[in-house]
């Protein structure tokens, strides 16, 4: 059996890779195709190194010559990865401090901040120097959560320059627009504003060495987050939803805000909170009040890592008003959740400095940043 070679093309041309948007013929992705007999070599040239993308793509490419061509074919895939350079300019990095973490949402209400708060004080047990910037700047939640609302930062002199100092909590340290305002008084500020006041928290404070800085963003895609980019080069970014069908519509429009051209944030995962009720007293039990699995297949769909999920139980909303953060509480099971959502944070952030060049902050020159519209 001699298996044609344009049939083989023709295949090929319904497979997509995520992110390209045209076919990987039109795409130029395939470089050749050869044909021995029952023999097929498909030569592939990706422009990620991401792991579960190149997977995807060798098995897309086995089972659609199979499913289109030939059952009978025997189907090797060569994939070079060449990442291209990209057009960014790198901005002012935090002398320090080595990753950079945005943890994101598309919509509020989903425990975004809790699980901030809880990756945190996870990393810190495993050993890791950990800092929490509190972007959220009209909800800030991070004083309450690590249980230091009266706190106010002092002011240090480092180098000759006065910073302020971070308040320290659970061996993490915290900044929040939260510490410079009472409890009662609302923030009612413009766009500018609330940049300016996280740039003073960014630049003007004496973080020291830092393995870790998550950064909580407030819900959505707005001004706080491309100041952000903009200000800061990003590591990765992790995004929080719940499994409803409302907020993975949003949590999907977050990934495609960082993984947009002007943006162009890696997307180290999406974690799913809420994810099943679990009673105390019938601890094996679970009811999935909002859908199963959602964000899990969410995370399929879009080919970003999935990283673990969260069960709605009442000691973690407990822990968070108490300002003790759930995953302290030592042998329970969800001290277990965050650590392995931990873990896969930090393997997701090892695997992406491996695999890409440096973050470098976004310099954004067009409205094309700012907008859904393609200029």
């Amino acid at each position: 059996m001699k298996i044609d070679r344009k049939e083989v093309l023709k295949a090929l041309e319904t497979i997509t890779i995520a992110g390209e948007g045209k076919n990987m013929v039109e795409s130029g992705a395939v470089q050749n195709v050869l044909t021995f007999g029952d023999e097929v070599v498909v030569e592939l040239t990706l422009a990620t190194p991401a792991l579960h993308i190149k997977k995807r793509a060798e098995a897309d490419i086995i089972k659609t010559i199979h499913e289109k061509v030939s059952t009978e074919a025997k189907v090797k895939v060569n994939i070079k990865v060449e990442t291209p350079e990209k057009p960014e300019i790198k901005g002012k990095s935090i002398p320090g401090i080595k990753n950079i973490i945005a943890v994101a949402s598309g919509k509020g209400g989903v425990g975004k901040s809790t699980v901030t708060a809880n990756l945190a004080v996870t990393l810190a047990k495993m050993g890791f120097n950990v800092g929490v910037l509190d972007a959220d700047i009209y909800g800030p939640s991070m004083p309450i959560m690590f249980d230091v609302e009266s706190e106010k930062p002092i002011s240090v002199t480092v180098d000759g320059k006065s910073k302020m100092k971070p308040i320290e909590s659970y061996e993490v340290k915290i900044l929040s627009i939260g510490f410079f305002t009472a409890p009662s008084q609302a923030v009612i500020w413009r766009g500018p504003m609330a940049s300016k006041a996280l740039n003073q928290m960014i630049f003007d404070a004496d973080w020291g060495e830092l393995d870790f800085m998550l950064i909580d963003l407030p819900p959505g895609t707005g001004d706080i987050h491309l100041s952000i980019v903009q200000s800061l080069p990003i590591t990765g970014a992790v995004v929080v939803s719940t499994p409803q069908a409302v907020a993975l519509a949003d949590a999907k429009k977050g990934v495609a805000m960082f993984q947009s051209d002007s943006i162009n944030v890696p997307v180290l995962g999406i974690i799913e909170n809420m994810a099943y009720f679990t009673p105390e007293e019938l601890p094996e039990n679970k009811y999935y009040i909002f859908g199963k699995e959602g964000a899990k297949n969410l995370a399929q769909d879009l080919e970003v890592p999935f990283l673990g999920e969260v069960p709605i139980v009442q000691s973690i909303r407990e822990a968070g008003d108490y300002g003790r953060p759930a995953a302290l509480q030592t042998a329970s099971p969800l001290e277990k959740v965050f650590e392995d959502i931990a873990k896969n944070v930090v393997q997701e952030t090892v695997y992406r400095n491996e695999n890409l060049p440096p973050s470098e902050a976004v310099k954004i020159t067009t409205m094309a940043g700012c907008s859904a519209v393609k200029k």
